[in-house]
């Protein structure tokens, strides 16, 4: 037990540490790190998640402002539609899932178990888009597409909000290819569009469940070391590279996230 609270722990600075390298995908290791090596509920760890990935990110977005390379304006105008799906997810659709959604025979499959599954389907997701890559040049300038930019917002609003990921895996390429951002700035966009997401999101859970505010503020500081270690290790490391080989890692963790549930 102890060594899995010790994986735990290290867990949230690697959270923080792919966060502000590669600008998303930290948050994917959350939920399954709260949930199998810490022990909490699947419920309430999405909404841990929100609050962790949130203030996290809020000292990335600190970071990169400083080095202006965040466009505020696309940012805001990709986070209303966001921030109107999440919130109605996490206050409306979340709690209205049932305990128990579906039973054949003696197989059972219950909110908990459900939400899990869902993770695992969004990690092969993740780990698809992380392993195929892009190319990272300057776009030419174009017109913003405001139209599938708020779409695509809508999306990770929902997804956030079931899932407590921040879906940087999703916002990066909707910044690229809908709103025409350099990669770095896309990142630095990003970072702070999950930061206002989860924040606000998590905001709709607060009352509902106990919230072990000790353990959170331990797990954030944890991860805001990560973050500033990863921002500091840009200067060396390729992000391409270091994407696509979390990208596999993303894969593998997802494969046995819904082994797992499902049959063992």
């Amino acid at each position: 037990m102890e060594i899995l609270v010790f994986l735990g722990y290290f867990g949230a600075i690697l959270v923080g540490l792919i966060l502000g390298l590669i600008g998303g995908g930290g948050s994917i290791l959350t939920l399954p790190i709260l949930v199998y090596l810490l022990g909490v509920d699947a419920v309430t760890a999405t909404g841990y998640s929100l609050f962790i990935i949130g203030i996290t990110s809020f000292v990335g977005t600190l970071r990169n402002a400083n080095e202006k390379k965040i466009d505020f304006k696309i940012g805001l105008l990709f986070t209303i539609p966001t921030l109107l799906s999440l919130y109605f997810t996490r206050l409306v659709i979340f709690p209205a899932i049932p305990g128990e959604i579906l039973s054949i025979g003696d197989f059972f499959l219950m909110k908990p178990m459900a939400i899990m599954i869902l993770f695992a389907a969004v990690m092969l997701v993740a780990s698809y888009s992380m392993i195929k890559g892009r190319k990272d040049e300057e776009t030419e300038k174009k017109t913003t597409n405001f139209v599938k930019l708020s779409v695509t917002g809508l999306g990770v609003g929902l997804l956030s909000g079931l899932v407590g990921a921040g879906g940087g895996f999703i916002i990066i390429p909707a910044l690229v290819f809908f709103a025409y951002l350099p990669m770095k700035n896309a990142v630095a966009t990003s970072i702070f569009i999950i930061a206002v997401n989860s924040l606000l999101g998590f905001t709709g859970d607060i009352g509902k469940h106990e919230m072990d505010w000790p353990f959170l503020l331990l797990f954030s500081s944890l991860s805001i070391v990560g973050i500033f270690i990863g921002i500091y290790l840009t200067r060396f490391i390729s992000g391409t590279q270091l994407k696509k080989g979390f990208g596999w890692f993303v894969l593998i963790m997802g494969t046995f996230i819904l082994l797992k549930e499902i049959f063992l």
